[in-house]
């Protein structure tokens, strides 16, 4: 049987009794009644039925609800990078619109065509072909038929508790319980290794039995395995490998011809201070995928870029998407990365990190229930407790945290039922980051005696 823990990892459960008690807060008769006609109209489904308010706004690190109230959203589903409604990018998307919308399949555009050079010249010189989607969970399919293609396998290993979309070919791959709960047959050829787990030492070495799990499932495999499918840094709740441990897995998979497939759809583009995750550790994908803030939370896009050699699939539809080359996703992306360029703001989230550092290992010190802080760039995870020993999960407490914080202008999701996943807009000032910590610091003071 499922024990509930298992249906946590992705985000905070939307029916609880937190939950209810924060539907008693809105009063507003406007906003229920939307809610209302929200729950009639749509099909329910588990992380985003019935939702927490109705949004009417957004503008830099602010969502704003029907009711006037304002959030900072340390959420943004990871498309938020630059800011809402970044005047930059809007300005080019509208400048796009009134030229050219949409570009059917069988022609090509100057936007996509710009775009797929600018991928190519940010990443390492072999990694230099581009396919575009538009949604992650498309290029994850993407990027799985390319390795059948490549390596003339089907078989794949990912992570347990791995999330890599909602498709039926993603969740296959990934190891979330949520997902496909009751759903019947997926994938075939799909295995499971443990994740590395709370490492944040770049130095350390006691995460190397993570990777030497891979080693012993593709020998078992006798040469079955196609490719390796995993984040290069777990988002969910903020999982940071060390050096070692992708040292290690990149000789593996170079010594037995498997894929590796960097999964950075809600990590890339600065968000861990670099443009991507993976240059934290001297390695190379031999594809990878990436997708969510690309389109600068505007227009959705997202893409796969693979080595020149893989180029080998002109017989296959790899994605043959309807939107594949959308000029306009193309235009918001183009103009996120002279945003994130012009405004030097990876050098900024690298200054950050040191700033959060110092203010979350502080409320650590200050606050029992806090069992761990670990981030990295502007990616954040704060695990709650019931003591520090046993590392009891305290996830009654995350959700009345979490509450809290709603209620006061924070927005943020909880995972594995007791880690506060902190996300905000790369263009966050050093006061809104202060505010957050307060905020934190007062929701978890309300739930407990702080320690002398």
């Amino acid at each position: 049987m499922m024990q509930k823990n298992e249906l946590l990892t992705e985000g905070d459960i939307n029916q609880s009794k937190s939950r209810e008690s924060w539907y008693k807060t809105i009063t507003n008769l406007e906003a229920l009644e939307w809610l209302k006609r929200d729950e009639e109209s749509f099909i329910h489904q588990a992380l985003s039925t019935p939702c927490l308010q109705v949004l009417d706004s957004s503008e830099g690190i602010y969502i704003k609800d029907i009711t006037g109230k304002q959030y900072m959203d340390f959420h943004g589903n990871n498309v938020h990078q630059i800011g809402y409604q970044n005047p930059h990018v809007i300005e080019k998307v509208k400048m796009q619109l009134d030229k050219l919308a949409f570009s059917p399949r069988r022609y090509t555009n100057l936007p996509a065509i710009t775009l797929a050079e600018k991928l190519a010249s940010l990443l390492p010189k072999k990694l230099n072909k581009v396919l575009f989607a538009p949604g992650g969970t498309s290029a994850i399919g993407i990027a799985l038929k390319l390795a059948r293609v490549v390596t003339g396998k089907h078989k794949i290993i990912s992570l347990w508790d791995s999330f890599h979309g909602a498709s039926m070919d993603a969740i296959s791959a990934g190891g979330e319980a949520q997902f496909k709960t009751g759903l019947g047959p997926l994938m075939p050829g799909i295995s499971h290794i443990d994740p590395p787990m709370g490492y944040r030492n770049s130095d350390s070495t006691s995460d190397i039995h993570y990777a030497n799990q891979l080693e012993t499932l593709i020998i078992q495999s006798q040469g079955e395995i196609g490719a390796f499918i995993i984040e290069t840094i777990r988002n969910t709740d903020v999982q940071i490998p060390s050096k070692a441990y992708w040292k290690r897995v990149r000789e593996i998979c170079t010594k037995y011809q498997v894929l590796l497939i960097l999964d950075e759809i809600p990590i890339a583009f600065g968000r861990t201070g670099k443009m991507f995750a993976f240059e934290h550790y001297g390695i190379e994908p031999d594809i990878i995928c990436l997708g969510k803030g690309l389109g600068a939370g505007i227009i959705p896009i997202a893409a796969i870029v693979a080595k020149e050699e893989y180029n080998i699939a002109p017989h296959i539809s790899l994605g043959h998407y309807t939107h594949e080359k959308s000029p306009l996703g193309a235009a918001a992306a183009l103009g996120m990365f002279e945003f994130l360029e012009s405004n030097n703001l990876i050098q900024k989230v690298c200054n950050d990190e040191l700033f959060v550092r110092d203010h979350l290992n502080a409320l650590k010190t200050k606050h029992a229930l806090i069992g761990d802080v670990r981030g990295i760039g502007l990616l954040w995870a704060i695990e709650l407790v019931k003591d520090r020993k046993n590392k009891e999960k305290a996830i009654e407490e995350a959700e009345k945290v979490m509450y809290y914080c709603l209620e006061h202008g924070l927005s943020f999701k909880v995972s594995q039922g007791n880690v506060l996943q902190l996300c905000p807009p790369l263009i966050i000032t050093r006061n809104q980051l202060l505010d957050a910590f307060k905020i934190i610091d007062d929701a978890i003071t309300s739930l407990i005696k702080t320690p002398e």
